[in-house]
């Protein structure tokens, strides 16, 4: 017993000296492992990582490595040089990060899956088509929930809810209406997902306490169990969204256990950014009135246009450009949407910078691009980085698309979707559902702040990388059905 602890502590002690003696070699980013051994940055890294790789850029240049739970994240943040990571398939990897996090918040291994596979199978529901039936069919969904009154008030009673809840419920339930095979556990299902979702940053930094392990483990499988399609259980003929997908993993031999669990997957990455996406946006809106009137001035014009804007179901925005909405959902998503690339050093590599310079990366390590620090909020590309500005996307009343650094046009200038071969596959689906819903909401809802004096609330900083930040308590609105929908 003696000499099992011996052993045991001596490999931590090997663990821990391997971790804590690396230094900085020739050609290699600056290193800053910061002062616990192993553990590195991590606390501040998990706590706001926005703030701590703000301040890491500040000391050390558009490129440096940090050390992160005994992990090496080499950090770049010089947009111009970003194709030298996107365009890498052969030294980098994206695969095996991805898989350990999906495991530690989802439980869930689809080692059989080839990436390439998988999105070549979304690819056929969220491109053409297949595109345009689901986007009229959530926008058949989204107004129902809209207009359907559960409460029996007046429809010209005021009702007072949180911002954030109000729009992250009725998109999510429009989502899970139009994408999922059943249709009368919706509001159930997303009552557990928000349990869920709000302890998804801890599970995947491994960091909950002990009472919500157990809330997380319990809601997951809750989930697991609400999300089980018919088709599963042998009594259903549904050519559903959620069919389709159980094909696909049933092809690749993937066990009705891992089903479940890849439906959560599908549920989160489909439904976790509209609805936070939306908040933000009306939140901007609402306290910005010049941006709210243009919103509306432009919805009003597609009123007159399209006469079918008036009587469900509509979907002006397949015949009509809206660059003002347009303008203003980019400003909102450069603001708030927060993704971290990651891809694993596989091979040695050097990496070029596009001022020259070269970097040898080493094997093992993870190369971070962190868009949401530069391009995003580079007051170098968009000035004053931290305000809202709902016409900076606008020129001529087109989209903008002409962005400087260091006197270069920017390729990426702002990388809400990522960018490159793994951009993301229901990117059109996703903006079209939320335009769907601004538009609906303003053209059916009269909606105002209980308090006109209140400020958008601060985000939750536990979020960073993980899609769409999400606030830190909630805006009060209160709204009621308006008597005509000609009074935009």
């Amino acid at each position: 017993m003696l000499w099992t602890i011996f052993f045991l502590l001596n490999g931590l002690l090997i663990l821990v000296l391997r971790y804590s003696t690396r230094t900085r070699q020739k050609n290699e980013p600056p290193l800053d492992k910061g002062f616990l051994p192993w553990l590195g940055h991590a606390l501040e890294f998990g706590k706001d990582a926005a703030k701590f790789l703000s301040r890491m850029k500040d000391r050390h240049g558009d490129i440096f490595t940090v050390r992160v739970a005994g992990k090496y994240l080499t950090v770049l943040l010089d947009p111009n040089s970003f194709d030298g990571v996107m365009n890498d398939t052969v030294g980098l990897d994206f695969t095996r990060s991805r898989n350990q996090v999906i495991k530690r918040i989802f439980s869930l291994q689809l080692p059989s899956i080839k990436p390439s596979a998988e999105r070549q199978w979304m690819e056929q529901h969220f491109q053409g088509l297949n595109l345009s039936k689901l986007c009229g069919s959530m926008n058949s969904n989204l107004q129902k929930l809209l207009l359907s009154d559960p409460s029996g008030c007046s429809p010209s009673e005021w009702r007072q809810d949180g911002l954030f809840n109000l729009c992250y419920s009725l998109l999510f339930r429009a989502g899970y209406l139009t994408l999922f095979e059943k249709r009368d556990n919706a509001t159930e299902v997303y009552n557990e997902f928000r349990k869920f979702d709000d302890l998804l940053a801890k599970l995947a930094y491994c960091s909950l306490r002990r009472d919500e392990s157990k809330t997380a483990k319990l809601s997951r499988e809750r989930l697991w169990e609400l999300l089980t399609p018919e088709c599963m259980r042998g009594n259903s003929e549904s050519n559903s969204w959620q069919q389709s997908y159980h094909h696909f993993l049933q092809k690749e031999g993937i066990d009705a256990e891992m089903q479940k669990k890849a439906l959560l997957l599908q549920l989160w990455t489909t439904q976790c950014n509209a609805g936070p996406a939306a908040f933000w946006l009306l939140g901007f809106l609402l306290t910005h009135p010049e941006a709210m009137e243009a919103v509306k001035s432009e919805i009003r014009g597609l009123a007159l246009q399209d006469t079918s804007l008036q009587r469900p179901p509509i979907n002006p925005l397949e015949a009509h450009s809206t660059p003002v909405l347009d303008s203003v959902l980019s400003e909102t998503l450069r603001l708030t949407a927060a993704v971290m690339i990651r891809r694993e050093v596989v091979h040695g590599k050097v990496l070029q910078m596009a001022n020259g310079q070269e970097y040898h990366l080493r094997r093992g390590d993870i190369v971070c691009l962190f868009p949401f620090l530069s391009p995003q909020m580079d007051p170098q590309i968009h000035q004053e980085p931290q305000i809202f500005k709902y016409d900076r996307f606008l020129t001529d009343r087109k989209m903008k698309d002409t962005f400087y650094k260091d006197g270069k046009r920017l390729k990426y200038y702002t990388m809400p979707w990522g960018a490159g071969s793994n951009i993301c596959v229901g990117k059109e689906f996703a903006v079209t559902a939320i335009k769907q819903f601004v538009i609906l909401l303003l053209t059916h809802l009269d909606l105002e702040m209980c308090d006109p004096e209140d400020k958008l609330p601060p985000v939750n900083t536990n979020r960073y990388g993980f899609g769409m930040l999400q606030p830190y308590g909630d805006l009060q609105v209160r709204h009621r059905l308006k008597n005509t929908q000609n009074e935009i």
